[in-house]
């Protein structure tokens, strides 16, 4: 479903990603591991259209997307939820899900659907749909910002580090409901976090991205046993 073959993004004259090659296959749930820095958010964004990268090729179900603005990307089946949420603090909930619909306009009874969706997914969202994001705690946030993702129906997602900031009894909530994306709804997901344990927890198979370059890959069970990982990010 997604494909990469040799990527590299430059940002201010220095390579942030570096010859990255890696493929997701349709119902797939991955992991990227790596610690802040090492380039997630530049992967991430770099897939979804926002940074477009000086080298390589980036393919989502066989159509090279590597020159599409992001609003075609998303069109197309693949959605970011980004790190840091950047929600509109001011607009209702509602109104920020409905913005996560922009490409879906036309399509009002399935737009309507996948509200239901989300709203059972996370049901805080439908009680306080009225209420402004800006007022909602940081793990209310992160839900919004996961649930508005999906609002664009992506057959694809990506997850850039959602346990951020959050309290452990809130991540485990959010890996929860990340989980019943992936195998009920049946969305593809690629999840980048730093919280490494709990990513290997719920994914089937994991890279890790150090200083911009892939260093491993395996399924997830094996690089809970690794020992650079456990040293690096289990904290063993």
């Amino acid at each position: 479903m997604l494909k990469l073959k040799e990527v590299t993004t430059v940002i201010g004259g220095f390579a942030a990603i570096r010859n990255v090659s890696l493929e997701i296959e349709k119902g797939e749930f991955v992991a990227l591991l790596g610690s802040n820095g090492a380039g997630k958010t530049t992967l991430f964004r770099t897939i979804a259209g926002v940074l477009k990268p000086a080298n390589g090729s980036i393919e989502f179900k066989g159509l090279k997307i590597n020159k599409l603005p992001p609003h075609k990307i998303v069109a197309l089946g693949l959605s970011l939820c980004p790190e840091g949420r950047q929600l509109f603090p001011q607009l209702s909930v509602y109104k920020n899900l409905m913005l996560g619909a922009y490409t879906r306009r036309k399509d009002p009874k399935g737009v309507q659907q996948t509200l239901e969706q989300v709203y059972e997914l996370f049901p805080i969202l439908k009680e306080r749909r009225n209420q402004p994001a800006g007022t909602f705690s940081g793990g209310q946030q992160q839900m919004l910002a996961i649930a508005r993702a999906l609002m664009s129906k992506p057959d694809m997602l990506l997850l850039d580090e959602p346990s951020m900031g959050l309290a452990p009894l809130v991540v485990q909530k959010i890996a929860d409901a990340i989980k019943s994306i992936s195998k009920e709804m049946g969305t593809t997901v690629f999840l980048s976090e730093q919280n490494a344990n709990m990513a290997l927890m719920i994914t089937d198979r994991g890279y890790v991205l150090e200083n911009g370059k892939l260093v491993l890959s395996g399924l997830s069970r094996e690089l809970r046993n690794n020992d650079m990982v456990k040293k690096a990010y289990l904290g063993a």
